[in-house]
């Protein structure tokens, strides 16, 4: 059974950081690929930052050179680093995780995490 567990989450003002974890329970694949995802109230869900296992990460253009995906493979935990927060960047945070198919900033992930409230106020 695969259990995401995300925790960091947080209200900060702009410009300020934090850092999300996602702790990964009953998953180890020597092939995956993780990432981070996002839902802001009425919006759709959207990919964040994705990384597989080989390291290569992928950003959405709304977080290239403020967010930074990464991982700890011996601590099974995916990290979110996010500096120089906007508001725009309020949202349930989730983590995501699979084991076929394409790595890509797509929702097609069959594992997800409960979510971390991020609020950035201006």
């Amino acid at each position: 059974q695969v259990q995401l567990v995300e925790s960091g989450g947080g209200s900060v003002q702009a410009g300020g950081s934090l850092r999300l974890s996602c702790a990964a329970y009953g998953y180890s694949y020597s092939n995956y690929c993780m990432g981070w995802f996002r839902q802001a109230p009425g919006k759709e869900r959207e990919g964040v930052a994705i990384i597989n296992s080989h390291g290569t990460r992928t950003y959405a253009d709304s977080v290239k050179g403020r967010f930074i995906i990464s991982q700890d493979p011996a601590k099974n935990t995916l990290y979110l680093q996010m500096n120089s927060l906007k508001p725009e960047d309020t949202a349930v945070y989730y983590c995501a995780a699979k084991t076929t198919g394409l790595c890509n900033l797509g929702l097609g992930f069959p594992y997800w995490g409960q979510g971390t409230q991020v609020t950035v106020s201006s």
